[in-house]
């Protein structure tokens, strides 16, 4: 079965919806998940502020990159799948929207 039709029947089944990256982007999000309890954590150990924001910043690009390669992948299977063979205009506007979307 080629890339293509797997995705196709993966995407029309209920709660099968996935991507090659969706594995990435989980294991990106359970180490955030876990850092996001340690500093929980640092809070309730009455650690400074400087440093405690410092830790919740990095959480938070943490998530930001998780759901740019989420965002990017379904942009580069799903909307390029749904569009088909398309002209040069229409390629030079889905590749401007893929360039646009960096900025989520």
């Amino acid at each position: 079965m080629s890339a293509s039709s797997a995705h196709a029947r993966a995407a029309s089944a209920p709660g099968t919806h996935s991507h090659q990256s969706h594995s990435a982007v989980v294991n990106r999000l359970k180490r955030a998940a876990g850092h996001l309890q340690k500093i929980i954590a640092m809070i309730e150990d009455g650690r400074e502020c400087p440093e405690v924001a410092q830790q919740m910043h990095a959480v938070v690009r943490a998530l930001d990159n998780a759901k740019a390669v989420f965002i990017h992948d379904h942009v580069d299977h799903c909307l390029e799948q749904a569009v088909g063979p398309a002209n040069r205009e229409q390629r030079a506007t889905i590749s401007q929207f893929k360039e646009i979307t960096k900025y989520l």
